[in-house]
């Protein structure tokens, strides 16, 4: 983390929202303070009542619970993309 200070490196992150140390949404908020450009999409495979809700507060673009479907997935991450 960083090691990213918003200079255009990247085209989506796609955040893994349990991680160690600092969770995806902290990480999320601080990428935000240095890109507010770059999409981030939260993906988690500990989905609980809220927890989209709490990932675009925290500056996500959008979420998805593991398992997505391929196909929404993929349609919105062109739809970030483009």
């Amino acid at each position: 983390m960083e090691k990213y200070f918003g200079d255009g490196s990247f085209d989506m992150i796609i955040m893994d929202i349990k991680l160690p140390g600092m969770d995806g949404y902290q990480t999320t908020k601080k990428i935000r303070v240095k890109d507010t450009n770059v999409p981030i999409i939260a993906y988690t495979a500990y989905a609980m009542d809220g927890d989209r809700e709490k990932s675009i507060k925290a500056g996500c673009n959008e979420y998805f619970a593991k398992p997505a479907n391929s196909l929404s997935m993929l349609q919105t991450i062109s739809g970030l993309i483009q």
